[in-house]
């Protein structure tokens, strides 16, 4: 997929594979996000230190992640080094050799990024929500793995994983700039060649959702609480009434909980609500950054602000100002290569046939006030909002009333 974006003197391309931590096998929890490191270290042409000096003599910017349902590997570089860049992405995700003693090294980098999660409470409480929320399921795994997870992947492991995953039907190539499509897929076609068109079939069901409490003690100044119920799958038809709810919910500086919680109340310096789309299910969920001796004061304001939601229309004014600010948002952040390049990729893998921009911002303009209520309705009333709190807060109760959104 491309888009020709002449103004520019740069193209983002980027290699997006249909698989992320929630298709591992169970046994090797965090393989994904390890495979990813593993194909900076080395190809059967270039080494690592080959693959940071080409990427430096021409001046792009390379990078990779690995999410939830996919992972992506990406570099911008001026129009006229596309082809340099294409080669060495298609080296990237074809030809690793997996070192033995570069698989060693990268244990160490990987258990030291998990270390720094556990170190930073903000992270680490979304995780332990998730692993709850989704109890049993691999959405609710860490993507990172764990230590012990880590620690046992050897080098068969990783190839037969990258044998199964890393083929033609499960890559998506994206690139937005100062390119022509023709010449661009001539080269796809060139480099990507030899690569297997399928791999193995994976196990794909969705998750079960558990309204569970947990209250983990930890030695910090501050407590910091997530707490959330069912969201919207993907490509769910409202899931723009969805977006609307959770910009007044809090998805902005003007949302409620914004007001309410920060400039209101002064509980907490960072509050606010996020929605998790996958394939096939959602969450929505609220954080916030508390005093440990302030944390039931903080949810009981919480669960108030969604059930009014739920209860009463947002009024006439508050809904333009969410869509005003999606909409805004929506366009600010597509103003790069390499944003519109995501965006792009990202339609593609949940197979969204949107029309594109101006199609996304008539569906917001279309949102009304009782399709936001009629959805709060849906979401916050159908069980008791899960929670999971971290901090210093030993003995703390949460019961299920302070939890009932009917």
């Amino acid at each position: 997929m491309t888009e020709t974006v002449t103004h520019v003197r740069s193209v983002s391309v980027g290699v997006w594979l249909r698989r992320g931590s929630r298709h591992e096998p169970s046994e090797n929890t965090g393989i994904a996000h390890f495979v990813e490191h593993m194909l900076f270290k080395g190809t059967a042409t270039r080494s690592a230190e080959d693959i940071a000096q080409q990427v430096d003599s021409i001046g792009g910017q390379l990078d990779a992640f690995t999410s939830k349902e996919y992972a992506g590997y990406y570099i911008k570089v001026l129009d006229e080094h596309l082809p340099r860049a294409v080669n060495l992405l298609a080296d990237l995700v074809s030809r690793p050799t997996f070192s033995a003693d570069e698989l060693e090294r990268e244990k160490k980098v990987v258990l030291e990024e998990i270390k720094m999660v556990e170190d930073t409470p903000d992270d680490l409480v979304h995780e332990l929500f998730a692993e709850r929320f989704w109890s049993g399921h691999p959405l609710g795994r860490p993507i990172l793995g764990t230590p012990d997870s880590v620690s046992s992947l050897d080098r068969p492991t990783l190839q037969r994983y990258f044998r199964d995953a890393y083929v033609a039907n499960n890559f998506i190539v994206v690139a937005v700039g100062n390119l022509d499509h023709e010449r661009l897929r001539d080269l796809i076609e060139q480099e990507f060649t030899h690569v297997p068109p399928s791999g193995a079939a994976i196990d794909d069901h969705p998750p079960t959702v558990s309204s569970s409490v947990e209250v983990r003690q930890k030695v910090l100044e501050q407590s910091h609480v997530c707490l959330g119920t069912v969201g919207l799958p993907q490509m769910h038809p409202d899931r723009y009434a969805g977006y609307v709810l959770n910009t007044v919910l809090g998805g902005s500086m003007s949302s409620r909980l914004f007001q309410n919680v920060r400039e209101k109340r002064g509980l907490a310096y960072a509050v606010f609500s996020g929605m998790s789309a996958y394939q096939d299910v959602g969450a929505l969920s609220v954080y916030a950054g508390c005093a440990n001796s302030a944390v039931a004061e903080l949810i009981d304001v919480v669960v108030a602000e969604m059930r009014r939601l739920a209860d009463e229309s947002i009024p006439e004014e508050e809904l333009r100002r969410a869509k005003d600010h999606l909409k805004g948002s929506l366009m600010l952040n597509l103003e790069s290569t390499s944003s519109r390049m995501s965006h792009l990729a990202r339609q593609e893998l949940y197979q969204d046939v949107s029309d594109g921009l101006d199609a996304m911002l008539a569906e917001i303009e279309g949102v009304s006030t009782d399709a936001v209520k009629d959805l709060a309705r849906a979401l916050f009333t159908v069980r008791p909002l899960g929670i999971t709190v971290l901090g210093d807060v030993n003995g703390l109760q949460v019961s299920e009333a302070q939890l009932a959104m009917a």
